[in-house]
């Protein structure tokens, strides 16, 4: 199992993904900053020349959240999925989904607009939209969380990561405020896991 790395990316959630598994991998960095993600090379592996993706038996795959249900369900033994047809599994496609078109979308959107884009090229007002808009789906989440350990059923699954990683990205952003005490109880939870320290490179 290959994953190609870079710090300041969803690769960070695979490997904690990798490191809940506890299955042998190797990192293959690609630096961003130095534009190796755009080398025809690793475009035969992801043609958008995003990270994270893999490489596992040789057959490349690519979104995180893709990679990281793949991988819950190569290793059935390690119980970070619910089984198949049950409810619970229904619960877990719903809130990974939920996580990642709702909850990611608006935070990436006020990371653009606050770290990446030229100044002349960011938006008081997108931000302000943006940052409204991951408020009702922080509200969706604090609500699901009260009185919950974790997203889905009564134990640690992959929804867990996915969702751990998205609200890293909300912290990052200065999005998971003290408005949202369930949430950021959660998420402190979650990224205090010895294996989201090692993916998040701690």
């Amino acid at each position: 199992m290959k994953l190609y790395y870079f710090q300041q990316s969803r690769a960070t959630r695979v490997r904690w993904m990798l490191e809940e598994l506890g299955v042998p991998y190797e990192l293959a960095p690609v630096d961003m900053s130095k534009g190796e993600h755009k080398h025809p090379g690793y475009l035969k592996v992801h043609p958008m020349g995003s990270l994270p993706a893999i490489e596992d038996n040789g057959v490349p795959m690519f979104e995180s959240a893709a990679i990281i249900m793949y991988l819950a369900d190569k290793y059935p033994e390690k119980r970070l999925a619910p089984a198949v047809g049950t409810p619970e599994r229904g619960e877990y496609y719903q809130w990974i989904l939920f996580a990642m078109t709702e909850a990611e979308a608006p935070l990436v959107t006020i990371a653009q607009h606050t770290r990446f884009l030229p100044e002349a090229e960011r938006s008081a007002a997108v931000i302000e939209r943006s940052s409204k808009r991951f408020k009702a789906v922080a509200a969706v989440l604090e609500e699901r969380l009260k009185g919950r350990e974790y997203l889905v059923g009564n134990s640690f699954t992959a929804a867990d990561v996915v969702l751990g990683g998205v609200l890293f990205l909300a912290s990052r952003v200065g999005q998971l405020g003290d408005d949202l005490p369930t949430l950021k109880a959660y998420s402190a939870r979650m990224l205090a896991r010895p294996a989201a320290k090692k993916g998040y490179g701690g």
